[in-house]
């Protein structure tokens, strides 16, 4: 698989920028659901938790990709 995704030309780096983004993305998609909808802070929080789950899946998918680059 990692050697797919490298013939396909994904690096390690991508992913370490995806997983970056996507903390990024679940601060500014909790605050803009705590702040425009009008479900409360617990529709919020799961917005937030459910794109903050992205992060750590970047990560080990740049750490295998680094492994298989050296």
């Amino acid at each position: 698989m990692l050697k797919k995704m490298h013939d396909l030309g994904l690096r390690a780096e991508h992913c370490y920028i995806a997983g970056m983004a996507s903390i990024g993305i679940s601060f500014v998609s909790w605050m803009l659901s705590n702040r425009f909808e009008h479900a409360g802070v617990d529709r919020a929080d799961r917005w937030g938790i459910f794109v903050g789950e992205w992060a750590p899946t970047f990560f080990a998918m740049g750490n295998g990709l680094r492994t298989y680059e050296r």
